[in-house]
């Protein structure tokens, strides 16, 4: 029972935090630059933990910016304001998403003409079927071997579709559920206590009204743990802060 635990408490927290650190807070957002090196290292890092949900970073940040600019409108890619659940919700973006992979229906050139981290190599590797495949019987043999009963085979699906699951209760609850710390256009909100344990995306009446600002956290009791990495990586030089706070 401890490996299992062990493995999926790892999963989620890795998965998320190059969620928000790369495909957020870098792809999205450019809150910090760094060298080519670093960034295919990244790349690589959340190709990796999100495995068989891996989101390729230009299709995420374009979504996130179109995000950003309709927020809580009908032409908001993700918005919980137009859909009856939370299911719903998800399937419209990932319907979306896939348009922008495909080339079936290109964003406007405004959210994708500045810097867009991109990798076609690994981009098709990743988005692979077969290469999905091969992560969710990974993720599957951890379980055939340690889980001490089947009851814990419910935690896989989780593991299969984790990176999109984080993005659903991210744009779900933070725009649903919580308190405001600012006035906005939009229905922003902080759920708080949780935004600690989601590494800092729930605080997002917080990054809603200072989009750009790369510490999510505004009041004394708000605590954004990406952000204190980020302050290490950047003082070790691996990254270049480009907002402070």
């Amino acid at each position: 029972m401890t490996i299992i635990i062990s493995f999926f408490l790892i999963h989620w927290f890795l998965s998320l935090f190059f969620h928000t650190f790369f495909l957020h807070r870098f792809a999205s957002h450019k809150m910090y630059t760094t060298s080519k090196s670093w960034e295919r290292f990244f790349y690589l890092s959340t190709w990796f933990i999100q495995g068989s949900s891996f989101l390729i970073p230009r299709a995420y940040g374009v979504m996130h910016r179109m995000h950003h600019e309709f927020s809580d409108t009908e032409e908001d890619p993700h918005s919980p304001h137009f859909f009856k659940d939370i299911y719903q919700m998800m399937m419209s973006t990932v319907r979306i998403y896939k348009y922008f992979i495909t080339g079936e229906q290109m964003p406007d050139e405004k959210f994708s003409k500045d810097y867009l981290p991109i990798w076609e190599k690994l981009d098709r590797f990743g988005n692979h079927n077969a290469t999905r495949f091969f992560f969710i019987l990974a993720y599957t043999a951890v379980y055939y071997f340690y889980a001490p009963s089947m009851w814990w085979y419910l935690l896989l699906p989780m593991h299969y579709l984790m990176g999109p699951i984080q993005g659903a209760i991210v744009n779900w609850c933070g725009h649903k559920y919580g308190y405001r710390n600012f006035d906005s256009i939009d229905q922003s909100k902080n759920t708080g206590p949780w935004g600690v344990f989601l590494l800092g995306e729930l605080f997002q009446n917080n990054h809603h009204h200072a989009k750009d600002d790369a510490n999510f956290a505004k009041k004394w009791f708000e605590f954004d743990l990406t952000y204190l990495v980020m302050k290490v990586f950047n003082k070790l030089g691996i990254i270049q802060l480009q907002t402070k706070s």
